[in-house]
C-alpha cells in the first residue's frame, strides 16, 4: 500500500511538472505568435535577426509577463542611459535601477534596434550575417548587452527550440506590421509557425491526466512532449503499436482506474458506433476492468442499446 501511495504521489508530481513545463511552453509560444511580424519587419529595417529580437524579447521580458513588459511596455531590459522618455525604477544588478518606459510594446522593438544600430560597440555585430544568429549571440555578450554568463547560450537554446532561425530568411512588407494588432492572437493555422510543437492543454478529471489529440496526433510525438515512454502510454489507453490516433480523442497521460467513482452514473447505454475501446476511454476505465465488471469476454461487442455497467 505504501509503495503504490508513493508511486502514485511520484507521477502526481512529475505530471505536475509537465503541466508547468507546458505552460511556459505555451507562454513562449503566445510571445512569438504576438510579435514575429514585428521582429521580420525590424530585421527588415535594421538588419537584426528576427530571430534574436525574439529571444531577446522572451527572455528579457519573461514572454512579456515580466514587471518591465507590463508596467513599462519594456520588454528587452533597456535601462535609461540616454533617455528623455518615461521612466521606471527596477531591482536589477542594483537595487531600484533606472528603465526606459514606453507606450507601446512596438515602441519597445523599435527602440530595442535603435539602441543597437546606434552605439558604436555594436557596430560590429553588422558585419555578421543577418542569419547568423549564433554570431549575434555570442557578440551581444561581448558588447556587454548582459552580464549573464550563459546569455548566448540562453538566446541560442530559445532560437532552436522554438525554430525562430526560420524568419531570419523572411521578409514582410511596412503594410504587414501588426502596428494595430497587438492584442490579436494570430490564427494557428498560419504556415509562418510550427504547429506541430504547440503544446496540448492537459486536462484533470477524476484524478486522471489527460489530453485532447489534435489533427496529426500520434504517441510517439506526444510521449516526446511529456516525456512518457510511447509503450507506456499506449499502455495507460488500451491500444496496440502503431495505432492511429484521431482528433478528438481522449489520451489519458497516467493510468486509468479500474471503476468510475460512487458520484458517476452507474449505468452506460451504448449508443451507435462505441466500443468497449471508446466507452473506457469517455469514462476513464481500463478495459480489462470493464471487461470483468460486465462478465464480457474480450470477443464481445457492444450493440446500440446495450447497458455497460461502470462500478
Amino acid at each position: 500500500m505504501i509503495i503504490k501511495r508513493f508511486i502514485t504521489l511520484f507521477i502526481v508530481s512529475m505530471l505536475s511538472v509537465y503541466i508547468l513545463f507546458a505552460q511556459k511552453v505555451q507562454a513562449n509560444v503566445d510571445y512569438i505568435y504576438k510579435y514575429y511580424k514585428e521582429a521580420i519587419a525590424q530585421q527588415k529595417k535594421y538588419q537584426i535577426p528576427a530571430s534574436i529580437t525574439l529571444a531577446q524579447g522572451i527572455l528579457e521580458s519573461g514572454s512579456g509577463k515580466g514587471r518591465l513588459a507590463v508596467k513599462a511596455n519594456n520588454h528587452f531590459g533597456i535601462k535609461c542611459a540616454g533617455w528623455k522618455g518615461g521612466k521606471i525604477y527596477h531591482d536589477d544588478d542594483r537595487k531600484g535601477e533606472c528603465f526606459r518606459k514606453y507606450n507601446s510594446p512596438l515602441e519597445s522593438y523599435e527602440d530595442h534596434s535603435l539602441f543597437l544600430v546606434n552605439r558604436d560597440h555594436y557596430s560590429f555585430l553588422f558585419d555578421l550575417r543577418v542569419t547568423d544568429y549564433k554570431g549575434w549571440a555570442k557578440g551581444l555578450k561581448k558588447a556587454g548587452y548582459a552580464t549573464d554568463p550563459k546569455y548566448p547560450t540562453k538566446l541560442i537554446n530559445i532560437i532552436e527550440t522554438y525554430e525562430l532561425h526560420k524568419y531570419d530568411k523572411m521578409t514582410v512588407s511596412s503594410s504587414n506590421r501588426p502596428v494595430k494588432q497587438e492584442n490579436k492572437k494570430v490564427s494557428s493555422d498560419s504556415n509562418s509557425f510550427p504547429s506541430w510543437f504547440i503544446p496540448h492543454q492537459v486536462y484533470k478529471d477524476n484524478e486522471l491526466y489527460y489530453i485532447i489529440a489534435r489533427e496529426g496526433d500520434n504517441y510517439d510525438l506526444i510521449s516526446k512532449e511529456f516525456t512518457i515512454s510511447s509503450r507506456k502510454l499506449r499502455s495507460y489507453n488500451d491500444v496496440p503499436k502503431n495505432y492511429p490516433i484521431q482528433k478528438g480523442e481522449v489520451i489519458y497521460l497516467c493510468r486509468k482506474n479500474t471503476k468510475v467513482s460512487r458520484k458517476a452514473e452507474r449505468w452506460h447505454t451504448v449508443e451507435d458506433g462505441e466500443s468497449m475501446h471508446t466507452i473506457s476511454q469517455k469514462y476513464g476505465i481500463r478495459m480489462k476492468y470493464l471487461y470483468s465488471i460486465n462478465k464480457k469476454q474480450y470477443s464481445y461487442i457492444p450493440k446500440a442499446g446495450d447497458s455497460i455497467k461502470l462500478r
